[in-house]
């Protein structure tokens, strides 16, 4: 097999991985705090021993999370909380803490605040955040402060990595990191908000096309070349 086959093989199976990215993108159109990705493409060398020089691969493994601050929607919802500026909620999970912008939590029977899924919401010390039940009066101020009915609960923590490139995306809206969590400062919480998606739905489109057409160029030159090189075997097995 030529190189030329081996670099648009290669290239393929990027544009493969991005158009995957892509339909996940718009497939979490409609996903509270979902965070849009785009593939990134890096040129693999690889020597070919002797004076044979090198050919030169092309891979898209890597990946680049969009960190851009999706709108706010309007819920009215005591516990839905949205995100101003920079910065993750912090969540309890079996696997450890992990970060989200999906601000919809609701009181469990401890009274904990809690994730759809059943993870607690993490106070400035690391500790659940904790709402009395029978409280006729929850308010949350932009510092993430919660009070019944005048009277302060709790601080809602507010963090972001030291290292945002180190951030593992975890089932959509949650993210891993092993980089020290420090206090968003810039950070503010509007209660009865939703963040919404961050993906632009007409960009997202209008990559998908072009990625599906760069990837219809590549399989009509490995259908060419293919053909190309039946001819000349074909030739040289006739002489």
């Amino acid at each position: 097999m030529s190189n030329t086959v081996y670099t648009t093989l290669t290239r393929q199976s990027g544009l493969m991985n991005e158009m995957r990215m892509v339909a996940n993108n718009i497939a979490n159109l409609a996903t509270t705090g979902f965070r849009s990705e785009t593939a990134i493409f890096s040129e693999y060398i690889v020597p070919l021993g002797g004076d044979q020089g090198s050919v030169s691969m092309a891979r898209a493994n890597a990946h680049s999370t969009n960190l851009q601050q999706g709108v706010l929607t309007k819920t009215g919802g005591t516990f839905d909380l949205g995100l101003n500026g920079e910065g993750f909620f912090q969540i309890e999970t079996p696997a450890g803490i992990r970060l989200t912008r999906a601000g919809s939590f609701s009181p469990n029977v401890n009274g904990e605040l809690e994730s759809p899924e059943g993870y607690r919401l993490l106070d400035v010390g690391g500790a659940p955040v904790v709402t009395p039940l029978d409280a006729d009066q929850i308010s949350i101020s932009a510092d993430g402060t919660m009070s019944a009915e005048g009277n302060p609960l709790a601080q809602i923590g507010m963090v972001v990595p030291a290292n945002p490139t180190d951030m593992v995306r975890e089932d959509g809206v949650r993210f891993k990191t092993d980089s020290e969590l420090l206090p968003a400062d810039g950070a503010t919480v509007s209660q009865g908000f939703l963040e919404s998606s961050n993906v632009e739905a007409v960009q997202q489109i209008a990559r998908m096309i072009e990625v599906q057409r760069s990837y219809e160029m590549g399989q009509s030159f490995l259908e060419k070349e293919d053909e190309r090189l039946r001819s000349i075997m074909a030739l040289v097995g006739g002489r």
